[in-house]
């Protein structure tokens, strides 16, 4: 099935009910940031698609970009706890067992940057679901980790949804 099966239902959906725009921008971001139902999720498509729209359609933009950042924000953070919760033998289960390269690199940029590691692998689709496992997994302080998760969350959902809002503004005008 491709995205278009997947997308267009959505899309048409927040474009016919535009108050539950915020909640399903939450519950998309929700799940692009949560490990393993990221894999199963294209969020960003549809993510990008509601931005052009709050352009085209007249939605609320700053309702939206709170869902955004409020479903990215829940979904790293309970990543990191769970991953906090079950330690390194979470590394032998799937799917972080099927890519142990990918973990090792992303344990060594962790130790490397820290909470910088954080804010970045935010804005990397590989990354976006490991790095708060990752971070857990080697328990960096959660204070650090969510200052970098709030951070980065606030900045991914304005990246994600401010450029399709202006847009379709701009070429309305």
């Amino acid at each position: 099935m491709n995205f278009d099966a997947y997308t267009a239902p959505i899309l048409d959906f927040v474009r016919a009910n535009q108050g539950w725009a915020p909640f399903i921008v939450g519950a998309l971001a929700f799940g692009e940031s949560l490990a393993v139902l990221s894999v199963l999720i294209p969020a960003t498509v549809i993510l990008v698609g509601i931005g052009a729209l709050i352009g085209g359609a007249d939605l609320a933009f700053w309702p939206i970009w709170a869902g955004a950042a409020a479903g990215a924000i829940l979904g790293d953070w309970i990543s990191y706890e769970v991953a906090r919760y079950f330690g390194p033998s979470i590394q032998h289960s799937w799917p972080l067992n099927r890519q142990p390269d990918l973990v090792a690199r992303t344990e060594a940029m962790m130790q490397r940057y820290g909470a910088w590691g954080v804010f970045v692998g935010r804005f990397f689709g590989p990354l976006r679901a490991l790095v708060p496992l990752v971070a857990g997994i080697f328990e960096m302080p959660r204070f650090r980790f969510q200052v970098a998760n709030v951070a980065s969350a606030l900045v991914w959902a304005t990246l994600i949804l401010a450029p399709g809002a202006g847009l379709m503004d701009w070429l309305k005008k």
